[in-house]
C-alpha cells in the first residue's frame, strides 16, 4: 500500500466517523423515529447529536428531580445544553403526545 492511499484511507475513515452520526441524526427525524426525552434511556439520549454519557445522566437526574419535561424547549435547563446544541436536537426529539397536551 503507497503512502498516497494510507493517507486516502484515513481520510475517508475520519470523514466517515464526522458524517455518520449527523446522517442517521437525520434520517431518524425524517423517519419520525424522534426520541422521546422523558422516557428514554441513557443509551438511547447518547444516541443524539452533542449528547455524550454525562448529559444523557444529567437529561435523566433533570427528569428524576422536576418530572417529565412539559415541553422540548425545557431540555434547555439541563446543564451543558445551550441553544447552539438545542438547534441540533430541535427536530430529533419529543416530550410525546402525553406531556404535549397537559
Amino acid at each position: 500500500m503507497t503512502r498516497l492511499t494510507a493517507k486516502a484511507m484515513l481520510i475517508g475513515l475520519v470523514l466517515g466517523l464526522i458524517v455518520s452520526p449527523l446522517v442517521s441524526a437525520q434520517t431518524a427525524a425524517k423517519a419520525g423515529d424522534k426520541v422521546n426525552i422523558n422516557t428514554a434511556s441513557l443509551a438511547e439520549l447518547q444516541k443524539l447529536p452533542r449528547i455524550g454519557p454525562q448529559i444523557a445522566q444529567r437529561i435523566l437526574d433533570y427528569r428524576k428531580e422536576n418530572g417529565n419535561f412539559k415541553k422540548i424547549e425545557e431540555i434547555l435547563k439541563v446543564r451543558g445544553i445551550g441553544e447552539k446544541v438545542f438547534s441540533q436536537l430541535k427536530d430529533l426529539i419529543t416530550v410525546g403526545a402525553e406531556a404535549a397536551s397537559k
